[in-house]
């Protein structure tokens, strides 16, 4: 297992946020983009970043096309704009998942506070192209995995797709284990992960793992196998 700790890297960022860009996947942003120590993605997984929005900082609108963009606020809270569910609010380990398809989708996110909040997103390629825009948002429960992206379309997947995605809120001496090739980024809370002290900021890869949640713990886990 190799990780990469997320402090190791340089703090970027644009318009009204700083940021730690732990995956650019050359699938997405080409082959040099790794320059930075940055890591490729998982599948169809091609960014994750740790980001920081200041106090009535934004992001200004934008559009995209053919992404998936999760958000999780990890603390504080945002004010959704666009194209998809104008007007909706996330607090605290709120997911927003958001698939652009051929449709595409217009957002702002904007921290409406006057303190600092910090929110994770993620992009994944879509399998299929040009599918319509999609919208949902998921509040995981304490204790438990909750798939946010991907599983078999059989199964009732609200985002069917290869590439898994799902958030982990753990207590204290809870256990999960993974037999497929992964990335696991523990957001919040420290733990161990096949015989190793991880702890928050630590982006984890490997072909399997068993992790042991030392406190409560938030952690990001793409699998595919």
């Amino acid at each position: 297992m190799e990780i990469l700790k997320r402090d190791s890297l340089s703090e970027g960022g644009f318009a009204g946020l700083k940021e730690h860009r732990l995956v650019k996947d050359p699938k997405a942003f080409g082959p040099q983009e790794n320059n930075d120590g940055s890591w490729a993605g998982l599948g169809k997984f091609v960014y994750l970043a740790d980001a920081r929005f200041m106090p009535h900082g934004e992001t200004h609108m934008h559009s995209h096309h053919e992404i998936d963009v999760i958000s999780v606020l990890v603390e504080g809270k945002i004010s959704h704009e666009g194209s998809l569910e104008h007007g909706k609010d996330l607090v605290r380990n709120d997911v927003q998942v958001q698939r652009a398809g051929g449709e595409g989708f217009s957002h702002n996110e904007i921290n409406p506070d006057n303190e600092w909040n910090r929110l994770l997103q993620l992009w994944v390629l879509p399998e299929v192209a040009g599918e319509p825009a999609g919208y949902k948002v998921y509040q995981p429960a304490k204790g438990e995995l909750t798939r946010i992206y991907g599983g078999e379309e059989n199964s009732g997947a609200d985002f069917p797709a290869k590439t898994k995605i799902d958030v982990a809120r753990l207590s204290t001496g809870q256990e999960i284990k993974l037999e497929e090739s992964f990335l696991a980024y523990l957001t919040c809370g420290k733990g161990v992960a096949n015989n190793e002290p991880v702890e928050e900021g630590d982006l984890m890869r490997g072909d399997s793992m068993t992790f042991t949640a030392n406190d409560d713990v938030l952690m990001m886990l793409v699998h595919e196998g």
